[in-house]
């Protein structure tokens, strides 16, 4: 009897819960209560259970190299993002679907083993559900289809696959279960006469073309493998050939490829984990009641890049792919921009020493909140690294003395006039470049900037009143100490805002790791706000 399977109509009503949130509660309950064993069994479980089917060839070898739980962990973690079809979305689809196939393999498949193991469990996880299945469970009596022969025979328990495109397979892509144990364990046939109870009794269950003398049981492929092609066999299709059985056999059980080739391009992850190290940085200034101006500012450190002699310079690449989502997942902004690093022989070692920096900067709602997902990659060694960080936009109260971000520059430069076109590292008539490491050199000054906002105006000269103190301390003791008022060091815009632009002397201090206090007194409000930072000093080249 033949019976249409719908065990795959609920599919989707199997689960509403994101699954991958049950697994990692598990994997923090075992930490908890093993320590690095636990660690060791969880990692253990996720590379040889949870992905054992999808994980690439190149990729296993990789992780199973990886030794200490920070690394795997930072492994697995791009392990799903080169995987997600969607980064804008809150959840992996990808992750989500893939656990929720597993519960459903060990609900609906297991069979004295866990259904994940069963053939029909591995099939599953990889592809997911099928577009039609036909269905034996009790075996019996079988009319075979015209391409198997004809004729009617009895069969053990098996069902049929088809899904009608694969990617990497083609169209109409047919698989065979078998349950020649009568267990409840159907194996992946390679051959449609597996199914065949009858297959080794002689005169029972013959084909079409043994009942009429045509061809002897004996001569069947399934005895006699080399008689593919010869033996008598009404409309035989080139898929039923043993070498394309195996094959598609072979490619059903392989890893799938990752699907989404766009996003592959864009971020890359590094599988090789030869990640690249950088600095990101977000700085917020207050632009009007409803937005604000957020620099995203990225620092890499020049040694970190593979240059290569390209017509007598040394030259490096560095690819930057970002992108900002609100919290609602609607995209906001994507960039991608590409920085040329390219240096004299005779300059390569200061080339080295160096930093490159990239900056964007965005207006942005206050009400809101943003995700960043950034991708850095050197171009030269394939190397990448990413980060997904919020952005979360300060308020800025319209009534009391605040301030943006404070920023430690190693190049600040008054400009004589805005420029006409957007620039990176201007803020109104100032470029500011920010040292997102806050590393700094002790032959160089370190340059203070930030902005204040909500001032105290005095009525008659219709200008602020403030005062500010500067100070540097190592170990909670101030090794340098500066004070001014307005005049010094403060550009006003507006009534309501004004900049701090100051350059501190570090040339007498040692290196080492410091902090900067600043201070600002507003006279006429009489309010006060403080701000601080910590820097490192380095000796000079």
């Amino acid at each position: 009897m033949s019976l249409k399977s719908s065990y795959f109509d609920f599919y989707f009503l199997f689960l509403s819960l994101p699954l991958s949130l049950f697994f990692s509660a598990g994997l923090a309950a075992g930490q908890q209560q093993g320590g690095e064993e636990a660690d060791e069994d969880y990692y253990k479980k996720w590379l040889n259970e949870d992905v054992t089917f999808i994980i690439t060839q190149e990729e296993r070898p990789v992780f199973q190299s990886l030794s200490t739980a920070n690394e795997k962990e930072h492994f697995i973690e791009q392990f799903w993002y080169r995987r997600d079809p969607d980064p804008r979305t809150e959840f992996n689809e990808f992750k989500e679907e893939h656990y929720r196939r597993i519960a459903f393999a060990n609900e609906r498949f297991q069979s004295g083993i866990a259904g994940w193991k069963t053939d029909r469990g591995r099939i599953y996880i990889i592809h997911g559900p099928p577009d039609e299945i036909v269905s034996y469970p009790s075996g019996g009596r079988y009319l075979r289809q015209p391409h198997e022969g004809g004729g009617a025979t009895s069969t053990y328990p098996f069902e049929f696959w088809r899904y009608r495109f694969l990617e990497g397979m083609g169209s109409e892509v047919e698989l065979e279960f078998v349950d020649s144990s009568w267990s409840g364990e159907y194996h992946l046939a390679l051959d449609p006469n597996e199914k065949d109870v009858l297959i080794r009794v002689p005169n029972a269950g013959l084909t079409l073309a043994e009942e009429l003398g045509m061809a002897r049981k004996m001569e069947r492929p399934f005895f006699q493998p080399g008689m593919q092609g010869r033996y008598p066999q009404a409309y035989q299709r080139a898929q039923d050939s043993s070498f394309a059985r195996y094959e598609r056999l072979t490619q059903a059980q392989r890893a799938p490829d990752i699907k989404y080739k766009d996003l592959q391009e864009r971020v890359n992850v590094d599988i090789s984990f030869n990640s690249l190290n950088f600095h990101l940085r977000p700085d917020y200034f207050n632009l009007n009641e409803q937005q604000v101006l957020v620099a995203i500012t990225v620092e890499v450190q020049n040694q970190e890049l593979t240059f290569r002699e390209e017509n007598g310079f040394y030259v490096a690449k560095i690819a930057i792919y970002g992108m900002l989502t609100a919290i609602t997942n609607r995209l906001i902004e994507e960039f991608e921009e590409e920085l040329i690093l390219s240096y004299k022989v005779q300059d390569v070692q200061e080339g080295l020493a160096s930093r490159s920096v990239y900056q964007r900067i965005m207006t942005l709602d206050k009400k809101m909140r943003y995700r960043l997902d950034l991708v850095v990659k050197d171009v030269s060694s394939g190397h990448v690294g990413v980060v997904r960080t919020a952005i979360v936009p300060s308020s800025y109260g319209s009534q009391e003395l605040s301030a943006s971000s404070l920023i430690l520059s190693d190049m600040i430069i008054p400009l004589s006039r805005v420029p006409a076109r957007d620039e990176m590292f201007i803020l109104g008539d100032i470029k500011v470049r920010p040292s997102v490491s806050h590393l700094f050199s002790t032959g160089n000054n370190l340059g203070i900037y930030l902005q204040l906002y909500n001032l105290g105006i005095d009525q008659a000269t219709r200008t602020p009143w403030l005062e500010t103190r500067y100070r540097i301390l190592r170990n909670g003791q101030t090794v340098i100490e500066l004070t001014g008022e307005t005049g010094e060091g403060v550009r006003i815009y507006s009534e309501r805002r004004a900049a701090l632009v100051k350059t501190l002397p570090v040339r007498a201090l040692e290196p080492g790791d410091y902090e900067l206090e600043v201070e600002i007194q507003d006279r006429i409000r009489e309010e006060s706000l403080s701000l601080n930072q910590n820097f490192r000093l380095v000796g000079a080249p």
